[in-house]
């Protein structure tokens, strides 16, 4: 039986490289079911220490800092990011829809679409794009949203209703710091009978032992 591919959507700061590293024991955890492809965001952003700028993920590692990356801005004039900052427009969307058209294009077909953070809130805006039929190249047959939430911009509002009606599958730790499970939760109406994967720990995609059989039990759905 042939792998699921599934595209792989990075957090703010990140990049496909240092995404793929913080995603080694999912790769080794679902080696027989999943073949994962990573994406880079088109936009870079400025190292971290701007004022008021949240640094959304850690970001260590080769292939990290030295290009952080991002879907979107939520700051226009600052070129930054925080998942908290209410604004009434961003930065970038177009730019980013167009980079996964693009991926979608050259490296599919996929048969899934996986995001975490910053990539797992976008992951809900393709998905919904999908759903319009915006996006005719785009054929996801499932979503994995790993610390999602809502976006706080103004002109992202039309993307939470009606519901999705993808399967998703939605992860997110207790412990977050970063992205807090009640801001994982309050996008969970947004999608259609989603499946939870809750973990005690923090801002991370979780691959234990424990943690396989959610995942499998959702993906034999779709192989």
């Amino acid at each position: 039986m042939a792998p699921l591919r599934v595209l792989c959507v990075h957090g703010y700061r990140q990049n496909r490289t240092s995404f793929r590293e913080k995603t080694g024991a999912l790769r080794k955890l679902l080696k027989k079911q999943v073949e994962l492809v990573y994406l880079s965001a088109p936009h870079c952003v400025r190292q971290a220490g701007g004022e008021g700028e949240a640094p959304e993920e850690e970001n260590k590692g080769p292939g990290g800092d030295e290009d952080s990356r991002g879907w979107w801005f939520s700051d226009v004039r600052a070129l930054s990011f925080s998942a908290q900052q209410q604004c009434e427009e961003s930065l970038g969307l177009d730019g980013s829809v167009a980079a996964v058209r693009e991926a979608v294009k050259n490296e599919g077909p996929f048969d899934g679409i996986l995001g975490f953070s910053q990539g797992a809130a976008f992951v809900a805006m393709l998905c919904w794009r999908q759903e319009q039929q915006l996006e005719p190249d785009f054929n996801f047959r499932f979503s994995i949203l790993v610390a999602g939430f809502r976006s706080a911009c103004e002109e992202h509002k039309k993307f939470y209703s009606p519901p999705l009606q993808i399967p998703s599958m939605h992860v997110f730790g207790l412990e977050d710091r970063v992205i807090p499970d009640s801001m994982s939760r309050e996008l969970l109406p947004s999608f259609r009978d989603p499946q939870v994967l809750t973990h005690p720990g923090g801002h991370f995609v979780p691959a234990a032992s424990a943690h396989r059989q959610a995942y499998t039990d959702f993906l034999k759905r779709f192989q």
